[in-house]
């Protein structure tokens, strides 16, 4: 009988320093197909093991970007390419792409919270005919914590993409000041009739104003999905860390619909 619980080896590509605190690996991955918004069990044995998003996906890898917080991270941080990262899954249910494609897409993020929706900006990046318009709104504390620089820089850049880069408070070139709160009025809900989705990932405070702020814009709750990883210990609904009132997170989630979200969050 197959052990759920047991991860497997699988071999670091490629490092990249994002900032002080994060780093993106690229694992090997040749398993089953990683859907936008789902998450990896990563370990390293007799050290722990903790859930982490997948913040992109190619042809024979998967990649996952790490903010460096306890002993588990500070462990992966001491890893290089070519190492072996023992990891399970995927797990979770994912962002519904395929009900995005036709329509408008506003994403707003704050901090590492651009990691699970990268893959899926990205996405309609690469397949621009597949969506009417996006808008990105993402976070961050000031420039020494921007994630993904060149991917912001690309997105700004195409045609259909309409992007407010936000430093909590500090003024850079490139980026607007203030809360990625502040910019939702910027989001036309208004002429999108019902073809939108909105994606809010980022700290459970966060989710709470930000879809006040999409709602008070125009847009209905039930447009706006959002992600969160909430004491997530074994992704396969035995352990109950997750559970809140009869919902397992690692089964029924990371990604929610806000209807049913709002009822999760403390």
């Amino acid at each position: 009988m197959e052990n759920i619980t047991l991860p497997s080896p699988h071999r670091i590509l490629k490092l990249t320093q994002e900032t002080v605190a994060e780093q993106t690996f690229r694992v090997e991955w040749h398993g089953k197909e990683v859907q936008h918004g789902q998450f990896f069990m990563l370990s390293i044995p007799k050290v722990g093991e903790a859930p982490i998003s997948v913040s992109a996906r190619g042809d024979g890898y998967v990649e996952f970007t790490i903010r460096k917080v306890g002993r588990l991270t500070g462990g992966l941080f001491g890893l290089s390419a070519g190492d072996m990262l023992f990891m399970r899954g995927p797990y979770g249910n994912s962002f519904p792409v395929e009900d995005f494609k036709g329509k408008h897409l506003a994403v707003i993020a704050g901090g590492t919270g651009m990691a699970p929706v990268r893959s899926t900006l990205q996405y309609f990046y690469d397949h621009p005919e597949e969506i009417q318009s996006v808008y990105a709104i993402a976070g961050f504390k000031d420039p020494s914590a921007v994630l993904f620089k060149d991917d912001l820089k690309k997105f700004s850049e195409a045609e259909k993409f309409h992007t407010y880069w936000c430093l909590d408070n500090t003024e850079a070139p490139g980026f607007h000041k203030g809360f990625v709160t502040q910019y939702i009025s910027e989001i036309p809900f208004a002429s999108f009739g019902d073809d939108y989705n909105v994606i809010i990932v980022g700290p459970p405070a966060m989710f709470k104003f930000a879809a006040k702020g999409c709602m008070d814009n125009g847009a209905a709750e039930d447009h706006i999905w959002v992600s969160f990883e909430r004491k997530m210990a074994c992704a396969v609904g035995k352990c109950g860390h997750c559970k809140v009132n009869e919902t397992y997170v690692c089964l029924n989630g990371p990604v929610f619909n806000y209807t049913k979200a709002k009822e999760l969050l403390d």
